[in-house]
């Protein structure tokens, strides 16, 4: 099984299931469990167990498997963890963020802004023009905000996301 002790699944999982859920995982037994065995062993609530398998099936990180008792004729799921396919999901998450930085980085260094100097609001050129440079919420002049440092900061995390690859 893949660590979920590595800081980058770990932080994955972390988005996707929250620490209930990792705290689920660490302490989920061994093979096929019902919902039920895994709460009981993890100590997590029943409800955010089955939250949690069920945002894992969807993505692929836990296969279900459903038994109908012949007397009652009641369903039972067996659950089972899979995260062997971790790694593209990762890959995948990568692109997705590197994607959205991409695009919050051409929209800083294309965009000229202007803020409230109480923070009230940040908007570009055309849109403060449209105020007259005036702060709908306060009523403050709006300033011009250097954004020189945002830029370098995307540009940083895109670079780093690239050197990773």
């Amino acid at each position: 099984m893949t660590d979920s002790n590595d800081p980058v699944v770990r932080g994955y999982l972390l988005q996707l299931i929250g620490e209930e859920g990792i705290e689920m995982i660490e302490n989920m037994p061994e093979g096929e469990v019902t919902d039920e065995q895994i709460a009981e062993a993890s100590g997590v609530m029943l409800n955010i167990v089955r939250r949690t398998l069920f945002i894992m099936n969807e993505n692929n990180l836990a296969v279900c498997r459903r038994e109908r008792d012949s007397s009652s004729g009641w369903l039972t799921y067996l659950w089972q963890l899979d995260l062997s396919d971790i790694e593209s999901h990762l890959v995948k998450e990568k692109k997705r963020i590197t994607k959205n930085l991409e695009i919050r980085y051409n929209f800083e260094v294309d965009s000229v802004f202007y803020t409230c100097p109480e923070g009230c609001v940040r908007f570009e050129f055309k849109e403060a023009s449209k105020c007259e440079f005036m702060c709908p919420a306060c009523g403050e002049d709006m300033m011009f905000e250097d954004n020189s440092v945002m830029v370098k900061k995307l540009r940083d995390r895109l670079d780093a996301l690239e050197a990773s690859s």
